[in-house]
C-alpha cells in the first residue's frame, strides 16, 4: 500500500494518476487519524509520498495542523520508504528562507534558499539530470542527461553533498534534483509530469517500497 499525504497544498490527482500508470493505487491520507485508520484497515504501509506545491511556511503550517508531521515521523520510525515531490522534497530539509525563516521536517540536513538575483523564477520547464549515484535503486533505468519537469523558485542546499544522488543546473546554480538519505528520498521535479523518465522513478519507488532491502549498502 502506498500512502499519498494530503497537506492541502498539492495536486494529488496527478500523483495518483502517475501511480496508476505504473500499476499501483495510492490511498490519500489527510490527517493523523486517517493514517491510523489506514494502518488498522489495510495492514502494513509499504511507502509514503509527500507531494506539494506553494510556499514552504504555509505547507508546514498545514502539516502541523493536520498532524502530518507526526505521520511522517511515525513512517520514518517504522522504516517505511518516503518520497517527497517538489515542495514535498524541500519540506524534508532543516529549514527554508521562503518568505521568512521556517523549520522543516529536518530529515535531510540542509536549507532551502531562493535562486540568486537576476535568475528568472520560477525555474519552470525541462532540465537534464546529472546522475551522481547512478546505481541507486531510485534511479534504476534512468540515464545520464534524461530530462524531467521542474517548477520552483527555491532550491535546496544540502549540508551533505553525498545526500544528492542527481543534480541539475539552473541560473549558474547546482540544484539537487534527487536526494536520498536512507529510506528518505526526494525529487525536486515532478515525476508524475515527466513522461517516461518520471514514470520510471515512480515505478522504482514502488519497487523500493515493496523491497526496502534494495537500499541496503547504497544510501547513507
Amino acid at each position: 500500500m502506498i500512502i499519498v499525504l494530503d497537506p492541502g497544498i498539492g495536486n494529488l490527482h496527478s500523483v495518483l494518476g502517475g501511480l496508476r500508470r505504473v500499476g499501483t493505487d495510492g490511498r490519500v491520507v489527510a490527517s493523523r487519524g486517517e493514517w491510523e485508520a489506514a494502518l488498522r484497515e489495510q495492514g502494513p504501509v509499504q511507502g509514503v509520498i509527500l507531494p506539494g506545491v506553494g510556499a514552504f511556511g504555509d505547507a508546514m503550517s498545514q502539516m502541523r495542523a493536520r498532524g502530518l508531521c507526526d505521520v511522517v515521523r511515525d513512517a520514518v520510525a517504522r522504516f517505511i520508504p518516503l518520497l517527497g515531490i517538489c515542495l514535498g522534497m524541500q519540506l524534508l530539509f532543516t529549514s527554508s528562507e521562503e518568505h521568512g525563516v521556517f523549520r522543516g521536517l529536518d530529515l535531510v540536513p540542509g536549507h532551502v534558499v531562493r535562486f540568486p538575483d537576476g535568475a528568472k523564477v520560477p525555474h519552470m520547464g525541462w532540465n537534464s539530470l546529472e546522475l551522481r549515484a547512478p546505481h541507486h535503486p531510485l534511479l534504476r533505468d534512468v540515464r545520464e542527461g534524461d530530462y524531467v519537469y521542474f517548477v520552483h523558485s527555491y532550491y535546496a542546499v544540502a549540508e551533505r553533498w553525498e545526500d544528492v544522488i542527481a543534480r541539475t543546473s539552473y541560473a549558474g546554480v547546482d540544484v539537487p534534483a534527487v536526494v536520498a538519505r536512507g529510506r528518505v528520498m526526494g525529487a525536486q521535479f515532478h515525476p508524475e509530469k515527466s513522461g517516461a523518465v518520471g514514470e520510471r522513478i515512480l515505478a522504482n519507488f514502488v519497487r523500493i517500497a515493496s523491497y526496502p532491502a534494495l537500499l541496503e549498502g547504497v544510501s547513507p
